[in-house]
């Protein structure tokens, strides 16, 4: 989607992210110019086998000494400091912001200003896979749990076009779920889709949104996040897809 927008000439003054958004988001905050390729990169290598790797026995040895999480996140802060050329928010040469759920409040916190990498690290923790993040005396999962696709915080921020980068799954309708694994996330799929909706619904008429599309043929199952058989087939479709929507509605 990045590339496709880069190749239309489209370049962003505002970057929010969420969950895995502020991962991809940060980086292209942090240096616009070359975002594309790094990005590329990094999902066809090393984002994986980095933050995420380990057997299942490994895993499950986590999973047994930390009762919370698959996952230790250290790996993904050792990438991220590496990536990342600034230490703080504020510092980034385009404006970024990120959203994680707090967990004593049970709402949503945007990270604007202040360290960088830990409010990355804050809104990727999905529950689950990684622990939560200790900032100061509060502790953050995931940003998908309170905003997944925050257009209505970008309307307030101040925008008046806006182009979304999902994962792909509002792309197709939802099914009742029919074994027992897919309850939770059907569940989650409909609040968040739910909210979404509603600030698409609550847009005034001066704000110009483009959901950019993944092209994905089927669904692609959160379960198998480990897999890279299948990132480049991804990767390429995202932007044939984005390419082509860009070109019919971008004049």
């Amino acid at each position: 989607m990045l590339r496709a927008l880069d190749e239309a000439g489209i370049m962003p003054d505002l970057v929010l992210g969420t969950s895995v958004g502020a991962l991809n988001g940060v980086l292209l905050a942090a240096s616009p110019s070359d975002a594309v390729k790094r990005l590329t990169t990094l999902w066809r290598s090393d984002i994986v086998r980095t933050a995420f790797a380990g057997s299942w026995v490994r895993r499950l040895s986590t999973l047994a000494r930390t009762g919370t999480h698959l996952h230790p996140i250290a790996p993904l802060r050792h990438l991220l400091d590496e990536l990342v050329p600034v230490s703080r928010i504020e510092e980034l040469p385009i404006p970024f912001q990120c959203v994680a759920a707090s967990i004593e409040r049970a709402s949503a916190h945007w990270f604007s200003e202040g360290p960088l990498v830990t409010a990355v690290l804050a809104s990727c923790a999905v529950p689950g896979l990684l622990p939560p993040v200790r900032v100061g005396d509060e502790h953050f999962f995931d940003g998908g749990l309170v905003h997944s696709i925050p257009v209505g915080r970008a309307v307030q921020l101040g925008a008046r076009r806006v182009f979304v980068l999902q994962v792909g799954r509002i792309e197709r309708p939802l099914a009742a779920p029919r074994r027992p694994w897919e309850v939770g996330m059907v569940a989650f799929e409909i609040a968040r889709r739910h909210r979404f909706a509603e600030e698409m619904a609550a847009l005034p008429g001066s704000v110009e949104v483009h959901v950019l599309p993944a092209g994905l043929d089927v669904p692609v199952s959160p379960l198998r996040y480990r897999d890279l058989s299948q990132i480049s087939r991804y990767i390429d479709r995202a932007y044939e897809a984005s390419s082509r929507y860009l070109a019919d509605v971008i004049r």
